[in-house]
């Protein structure tokens, strides 16, 4: 039998990088898709890949609470159930020291990066602990944050300060839940081959700033291994975190960073 076999599974930024790879994993291991981006188009070519009774769709802004509500309630009226929750979706800023960080994108990562796991934890931890206490039925939940959450991030101080509050609120709600019947941990990569960072990676080549080979060993001259990580090292401990059999596993942050937080 598959791992999350009749489960199902809800994913923030399910279109593209980590979310992306994540709802394909899920759903080859069984799982009911519960899914969201921020664009209707996107979030329908994704959906289009897998059966249509198997997945429900809804797209919209983390950083608004609704949505977090909606698809809470979407997931109970589409498959009864809300097993595992993927808080995924997120944003970053130019890397700037912090004084030339725009007030006005420093508050957006805030509302999107950590707003958005609040609003999620919020609105998915009663759904989960009622359906444990009527049905015995355990969740789990992993919320993506960052190496940049355990560790400063020259240049990426918002997007630090926001991964080390998810951190925060992961820990937090793992004990508040812990007999609850709701595991919680966070998911804490380092640079990954995702379209965030090669988006990054293009831009320095296409200023002139650096070759392809030179940004990249720039950009992971801090991660002992000397490289990106890839998507699919990522989500194998992702589906690790969120997997039914690790029913001891919570408060957690998982780091995949080649060695940068054994140093």
């Amino acid at each position: 039998m598959k791992q999350f076999e009749g489960l199902t599974v809800l994913v923030t930024g399910a279109t593209g990088g980590f979310g992306e790879a994540a709802a394909e994993r899920f759903y080859q291991e069984g799982a009911n898709l519960v899914l969201s981006d921020l664009t209707e188009e996107g979030i329908d070519r994704m959906a289009s890949r897998f059966d249509s009774a198997r997945v429900a769709t809804l797209a919209g802004s983390v950083g608004e609470e609704k949505l977090s509500e909606d698809l809470v309630q979407l997931a109970f009226d589409s498959f009864g159930s809300l097993d595992v929750a993927v808080n995924n979706a997120g944003i970053a800023h130019p890397l700037l020291r912090l004084p030339q960080i725009d007030s006005d994108v420093a508050r957006r990562v805030i509302d999107i990066d950590l707003m958005g796991v609040f609003y999620a934890l919020k609105h998915q931890l009663p759904a989960m602990e009622k359906q444990y206490r009527e049905r015995g039925r355990k969740a789990a939940i992993v919320n993506v944050a960052s190496v940049a959450g355990v560790a400063g991030a020259p240049a990426a101080s918002i997007y630090s300060a926001a991964k080390h509050g998810v951190v925060g609120l992961t820990k937090s709600a793992a004990l508040e839940y812990v007999r609850r019947g709701v595991r919680i941990n966070a998911l804490c990569p380092s640079f990954a081959r995702t379209p965030m960072v090669t988006k990054m990676l293009d831009a320095q080549v296409e200023s002139g700033q650096a070759s392809r080979e030179e940004a990249e060993a720039h950009l992971t001259r801090g991660i002992p291994a000397r490289r990106l990580g890839e998507v699919s090292e990522v989500i194998e401990a992702l589906i690790f975190a969120a997997s039914p059999a690790n029913s001891f596993y919570t408060g957690q942050t998982i780091h995949v960073d080649g060695g940068m937080t054994a140093t």
